[in-house]
């Protein structure tokens, strides 16, 4: 077979680096440039003075006097060559007392096999492998995760996500990877979950040139992978097949390969395991495409919702928590995520008995799973099921789950201490129903945080039992805090206006005062996307401290005009538990009919109190 040429590497190079920010111009040529390509290198004098007449594929400016060298050969197989190639090149610029090559990058493949990357740092006379959280980096990094290496003098970097743009331009580019690779709308979303288990344990993916071997390959490894945590159930329901159509194998085959090519170049593995959803993401964005997400009531979680329900309830890991509808598992995400931060010698024990889903659809729920797999937590309880169905409790020191029966309800069994939940909108159940089943799950005195349509605690009248509910319920719970969410939170998936609320269970409300306030989350539709705004003011560290504060430490809340405010319950015949009718401020109230009206006021008062200085 004729031996690929290393010239048709360069455009993969080039193209990565573009899309994660750098500029590939000749820095001799162009102000702002950064990439030197091949003999352009010699233009530089120092370069040119010990590099002589040898071309690395690229050197990258990263910053004054900072180099990286890159080596690309056409095979898998010569990895290990091209990264020697490249510390050799940067050994040879190293001998400058006026320039440094700290980065070396080894690149293998073609097109037609998919690329491998792998990038070392020079510290303390040794290369060090290049890793993001902990995970070691499959494609090329970006101009500030170099610099942050540099100045941290560690090659493994923290804490890292993906910028939101970047991940929707590539999530957007994946799915017409798959439209063109003739794979159905429905199906995507699981396409990436067996490619990610592909690549769990070995990026180095064996990349048949036959669709069929290359497809049984990718199920083989899924299957193996499932096996080995006692989940190899879920195998069938995320399993690739091959087009009904041969005319359409090829390009099937070529369609894996992108997309594999893609997750790489996104350092999925390391994106993962930032705390993020990723894979959440990933079928949010091909639900759209498929139009089936208000037909199946799935409305996923923002991130910064699931975060700031975590900080307000203060999870720790001594804490038992609980989605009973857990989708793809974002709060438990968010959940784990925080242990990590705050107790990270507990994680294990946390991964392996704290964390607890329930998701009825069974390809979601191998959506969890793969979540949850990537995170070193392959034999999580995370179960297929109807969560009216099924409860969990404890038994002869114990936790397991059992069928949901009249005469399965003992508090005294109930563990759970913390539920996180979003219940699925626009089924026939109505949403209070997935609140109730798992506040009866839970052990005394433990917190739920629930994301709920407004009429759920505001409704007038009686007509889906919303106002008998919130009665009942406070016979048997105290509301302890109401939290009025964006208008635009869920869009553009869904246009009800929510809220987020926290219950403390098994003790009657009484004559408690609750916490009432309106979040300005600080987010802006741009593109069809909800994203962080840098002109917006945000509020919500505000009132997930407050409210943590006065669950955990008793601390009253400290009132603040059109934002927080604490009182009593006004138990009439409606029962009315928004958060504007306690608000006392009327522009509160006013303002807060959209949140973008409201961003305006309070970026108004922003800048006054600056003028006022």
């Amino acid at each position: 077979m004729p031996r690929n040429s290393e010239f048709r590497v360069y455009n993969y190079i080039n193209q990565s680096l573009r899309d994660i920010g750098w500029d590939t111009r000749n820095p001799s040529k162009h102000d702002g440039g950064e990439i030197y390509t091949q003999n352009e290198a010699l233009q530089h004098p120092e370069l040119k003075k010990y590099l002589g007449a040898k071309k690395p594929e690229n050197v990258i400016l990263v910053e004054n006097g900072i180099f990286w060298a890159v080596e690309a050969k056409a095979e898998h197989k010569e990895i290990e060559q091209a990264v020697e190639e490249a510390k050799e090149y940067a050994g040879l610029i190293n001998q400058s007392k006026k320039v440094k090559c700290l980065f070396a990058t080894g690149v293998a493949g073609n097109s037609n096999e998919t690329y491998l990357v792998e990038t070392f740092f020079f510290n303390a006379g040794k290369w060090q492998r290049v890793k993001i959280n902990d995970f070691e980096t499959t494609g090329f990094i970006d101009r500030e995760q170099a610099r942050q290496i540099i100045f941290s003098k560690e090659a493994n970097i923290k804490d890292q996500e993906i910028p939101e743009e970047l991940f929707i331009a590539k999530a957007n580019t994946i799915n017409e990877i798959l439209h063109k690779g003739a794979i159905n709308k429905k199906n995507r979303a699981r396409v990436i979950a067996s490619l990610l288990l592909a690549l769990v344990n070995d990026e180095y993916l064996r990349i048949s040139q036959d669709p069929t071997t290359l497809i049984e390959d990718i199920n083989a490894r899924v299957r193996a992978l499932l096996r080995k945590y006692n989940k190899e159930n879920f195998a069938q329901e995320i399993a690739i097949s091959l087009p009904l159509s041969k005319d359409n194998h090829v390009k099937n085959r070529k369609a894996l390969i992108d997309c594999i090519q893609e997750l790489k170049n996104l350092n999925i593995k390391s994106a993962i395991n930032s705390g993020s959803d990723i894979l959440g993401q990933f079928y949010e964005i091909f639900l759209k495409y498929a139009n089936d997400a208000k037909e199946i009531g799935i409305v996923l979680t923002p991130r910064h919702i699931t975060q700031f329900a975590c900080k307000a309830l203060n999870i720790t890991e001594k804490d038992y928590v609980f989605d009973p509808t857990c989708g793809t598992g974002g709060f438990l995400v968010s959940a784990l995520d925080a242990i990590k931060k705050n107790a990270p010698n507990y994680v294990n024990d946390f991964k392996n008995s704290h964390i607890y889903g329930m998701e009825q659809d069974p390809e979601i729920v191998a959506l969890a799973l793969v979540n949850m797999i990537f995170r070193g937590d392959g034999n999580s309880n995370i179960y297929e099921g109807n969560c009216f169905d099924n409860r969990f409790i404890k038994s002869g020191g114990n936790f397991k789950k059992i069928k949901n029966t009249p005469d399965s309800f003992d508090v005294k069994n109930n563990f759970i201490t913390r539920v996180l939940m979003n219940p699925p909108f626009a089924l026939d159940e109505e949403e209070y129903t997935f609140v109730e089943q798992a506040l009866s799950q839970m052990a005394p005195n433990g917190f739920l945080f629930a994301v709920v349509p407004t009429s759920t605690m505001t409704s007038t009248s009686d007509g889906r039992g919303e106002i008998t509910w919130r009665n009942n319920m406070l016979k048997r719970h105290t509301l302890k805090a109401v939290v009025k969410l964006s208008d635009e939170l869920f869009q553009p998936n869904a246009n009800k206006g929510t809220y987020g609320i926290v219950i403390e269970a098994w003790k009657p409300h009484e004559n408690q005062k609750v916490l009432w306030a309106i979040m300005d989350d600080g987010f802006t539709m741009k593109k069809a996307k909800r994203l962080p705004s840098e002109n917006l003011p945000s509020n919500i560290n505000l009132i997930s401290e407050t409210i943590r504060d006065f669950l955990v430490f008793g601390k009253k809340p400290k009132d603040k005009p059109r934002i927080i405010q604490s009182s009593e319950i006004r138990f009439d015949d409606i029962l009315d538990c928004g958060a504007e009718a306690y608000i006392d401020d009327d522009i509160g109230n006013n303002i807060n009919i959209s949140s973008t009206t409201s961003n305006l006021f309070q970026s108004l008062m922003l800048q006054k109190q600056r003028h006022s200085k």
